[in-house]
């Protein structure tokens, strides 16, 4: 493993009051031209991008993953992981080491809510200052936080529900727990429009196949989280909807002749005007601007499109960099010619070390200009500065997780998405016991609705009667039942197609809150408002509705 350079020790005198300022900012960074300012006036994001080392701006371009659930504590394999990716045994000594600008957090990374707080709190006492952290929590099938937090239906879902008022609530409760648990970044939400029959690899993680519902949809979540101090990233740029190949193993052609600019663009647009402060450029092939290159390393697509034509301000992210059209460059290589193309941060390089060196022999030796290097740390260094706030009481804040009043909140937004696409739209739709099964692996949503019709008066038992059917994620025609005579998709609704049910109910999402929606439904307590963000062969968008 590559030995990371140390940078030299500051012998600077900086006034105490500055450098309690500038740590709000940066990564234990402290600027030589910052000694020149007054105590009183904090340097702005490109006064101390100018006064970095090289060394310094590389590690705040750079967003790695960790291994471990402490910031210094780790067990024997986590720190051979750390060892390995980094060079170091814990999360605070790659922070420290590297002084990154930023870290991302999986759910290996989390076994309960204290935990995750006193997790962040250590990465950013170990970085000495502000830190961003971050996290894929989209809900619906993408969501790294599921215990002890409030669960938000899915972007279809939301999309179904087809009102930005109640999506905007819902995510103003996401970020406000985000914030709690010291998470400042959610990479949400997916802006990607959907395009073709089967909604291709994106699926229920997409707001549909209508831009314009998209676009609101989209809008809605970034004002939501943003407004709870949660800074969003629209992902993925320029749009994934429309391929059917998973980029996290292949790279996905968007063909030439693909209205990119009318099916694709309008979700960005919106997000982009929203404020969203953060973009993730996918690993995507968009034939009609760069051929054969991924969107992600694509100057034309992220300096020419995304800048130039979009006017976008804020951070440009990568898709992860260990992601296999990524990975056709070593990774110091694939740093610097990500950073060439107009991306700011770069996101889980698949070794650290060789990204961090690569980037610094680039930026010394004039292959990556340094000019290029500032900019893109400058722009960290403010969003950072954006996401600066004072540290609240970790008691109080995680006492508001999965609160009766954020459940309140949410609830509207799930109830909305239901949606009836045969069937009666009056009255209940089960009679009598209730028999809920599922396809494999959906016991969690079977348990959460038999307790929610157990709680409407309903009788449940485990077979012999009316059955109530669940389908979910990566489930097809192998995992309907012929006897049900409800069945329900709780992710994308095609599957339904194939179902001879004579009722068949959509969700999209498998959520507690989801599944008492539905809950009210198929007792007749509430009708079905939800439609269909996309179409299904053979039923209507509701049966309800026209």
């Amino acid at each position: 493993m590559a030995q990371v350079p140390t940078s030299p020790r500051r012998t600077h005198i900086l006034v105490p009051a500055l450098l309690a300022m500038l740590a709000l900012l940066v990564t234990g960074l402290g600027p030589a031209s910052a000694a020149r300012r007054s105590p009183t006036m904090a340097p702005s994001a490109a006064e101390l991008a100018g006064s970095l080392s090289d060394a310094e701006l590389v590690g705040q371009v750079l967003m790695p993953h960790v291994y471990g659930t402490h910031a210094t504590e780790v067990s024997a394999d986590d720190a051979a992981a750390n060892q390995q990716y980094a060079g170091v045994s814990t999360p605070a000594e790659l922070v420290e080491r590297y002084r990154v600008g930023g870290v991302i957090l999986f759910d290996r990374n989390v076994t309960d809510p204290a935990q995750l707080r006193t997790f962040t709190d250590g990465l950013r006492s170990a970085a000495g200052g502000q830190l961003l952290v971050g996290i894929d929590q989209e809900y619906g099938v993408v969501a790294r936080l599921t215990d002890g937090v409030t669960g938000l239906p899915s972007a279809m879902a939301s999309a179904a529900a087809g009102d930005p008022a109640l999506t905007e609530a819902a995510w103003r409760v996401a970020g406000t727990e985000l914030a709690a648990l010291g998470v400042n970044v959610d990479f949400a939400p997916v802006a990607d429009v959907l395009s073709g029959g089967g909604g291709g690899i994106i699926g229920s993680r997409s707001y549909g196949s209508d831009p314009a519902l998209a676009a609101a949809q989209v809008a809605a979540v970034v004002r939501g989280l943003q407004g709870a101090g949660v800074a969003a990233t629209l992902k993925h740029f320029p749009g994934h909807g429309n391929t059917e190949l998973d980029s996290h193993s292949e790279l996905p052609v968007v063909p030439a002749a693909h209205p990119l600019a009318e099916a694709d663009l309008p979700p960005f647009t919106a997000g982009i005007d929203a404020g969203a402060w953060l973009v993730m450029a996918g690993h995507l092939d968009i034939q009609q601007l760069d051929p054969g290159l991924p969107a992600s390393f694509s100057h034309p697509v992220l300096t020419g499109l995304l800048r130039e034509q979009l006017g976008f301000r804020g951070v440009t992210v990568t898709d992860a960099l260990n992601m296999a059209p990524a990975q056709r460059w070593p990774p110091g290589e694939a740093a610097v010619r990500a950073l060439l193309a107009g991306a700011d941060l770069l996101l889980m390089p698949p070794d650290l070390a060789a990204a961090y060196d690569g980037l610094l022999t680039a930026v010394r030796d004039g292959t990556l200009p340094r000019e290029r290097l500032r900019e893109a740390a400058t722009r960290v260094l403010e969003l950072k500065r954006r996401l600066a706030a004072p540290t609240a009481d970790p008691a109080q804040d995680l006492s508001i997780l999965d609160s009766d009043g954020h459940r309140q909140a949410v609830a509207p937004l799930a109830a909305g998405a239901v949606t009836l696409l045969r069937g009666t739209c009056t009255g209940p739709l089960v009679d009598g016991p209730v028999t809920v099964t599922a396809a494999s692996g959906r016991d969690q949503a079977r348990d959460w609705l038999t307790e929610a019709l157990a709680e409407a008066g309903v009788p449940v038992s485990h077979s012999g009667d009316t059955v109530v059917h669940l389908v979910g994620y990566g489930d097809g025609p192998g995992d309907l039942r012929e006897d049900a005579a409800v069945t329900v998709a709780m992710d994308t609704p095609h599957l339904l197609a194939e179902s001879r049910s004579p009722a068949l109910v959509a969700t999209y999402s498998s959520s507690r809150l989801s599944m008492r929606a539905l809950a009210a439904v198929l007792t007749g307590a509430a009708q079905a408002p939800g439609r269909s963000p996309v179409e299904v062969p053979g039923l209507p968008r509701s049966a309800c509705q026209e």
